[in-house]
């Protein structure tokens, strides 16, 4: 499943992850923080929806 920024479109992959913020390849969008912020833009995980 992937998960884009509302704000930017970055875009969140569960099989990539997001190793450069900690985040293991395989965790699911529900796993990850919940004080997780989009690396570009900085908005937090309520503007994501699924891709």
């Amino acid at each position: 499943m992937k998960y884009v920024c509302n704000l930017c479109g970055w875009e969140y992959d569960e099989a990539e992850g997001y190793p450069e913020g900690g985040i293991a390849p395989g965790t699911k969008w529900e796993d990850v923080p919940e004080d997780f912020t989009c690396p570009l833009c900085s908005v937090g995980k309520d503007h994501f929806e699924e891709a």
